[in-house]
């Protein structure tokens, strides 16, 4: 996973801190958020059934394109495809995707693991072309993949869930028991410890 500019994980049970630090690291690197993210902080309470988290996304988020994660260029000598060697499989489902979409099923071939091809005449024409192709756009997602990783990250049974995105401003809290508005109240504050001042957001 890439390294965060600040990644804290706390519990009331200290020896239990590396064992959840862990799940959500796990979460993150699952979900592709390791660059979205620049401070992100959770704090377990397992005796009010309690777990609050706060981040900050880095700013400037850019769509991730083919050329982000992968090298593309013409087959061997005598073949008409494009070969694309992927660097970041984490992507690789959604550019099979976006190519059978593009170029139709029938001409996108996998033969090695991180290794795509694409049948096509004229292979030069289309290099430029299969580079640009936008796989994620990291602002339409991000919201759905943040509460998703959040929820990876939470223990078994905490099913009772608030969450707010306002900016690049996240919060998530869960419990087994009715969400107290303090609980609330804690997050935000810990997401002001990262941005010097009171953060305010929209449940959803």
């Amino acid at each position: 996973m890439s390294t965060l500019d600040t990644f804290v994980v706390e519990s009331t049970i200290s020896a239990e801190a590396d064992h959840y630090k862990q799940i959500v690291s796990d979460a993150i690197t699952d979900l592709v958020l390791a660059q979205s993210i620049e401070h992100i902080k959770v704090v377990i309470k397992p005796e009010d059934t309690l777990f609050q988290m706060a981040i900050v996304l880095r700013s400037g988020l850019s769509p991730v394109k083919v050329t982000d994660f992968a090298e593309v260029g013409v087959g061997t000598f005598g073949k008409e495809e494009v070969v694309i060697d992927i660097d970041n499989e984490a992507y690789l489902p959604q550019l099979l995707e976006n190519l059978w979409t593009i170029c139709g099923r029938i001409n996108v071939h996998q033969p090695e693991r991180k290794t795509v091809s694409v049948s096509c005449e004229n292979p030069l024409e289309h290099i430029s072309e299969i580079e640009e192709i936008v796989i994620e756009d990291p602002q339409r997602t991000l919201h759905s993949r943040l509460v998703d990783m959040a929820i990876r990250a939470t223990p078994e049974g905490f099913r009772v869930r608030y969450h707010s995105l306002n900016g690049n401003h996240f919060i998530f809290v869960a419990t087994e028991d009715i969400m107290k508005n303090e609980w609330i109240k804690e997050a935000h504050k810990m997401l002001a410890e990262f941005t010097g001042g009171e953060s305010h957001g929209n449940s959803a």
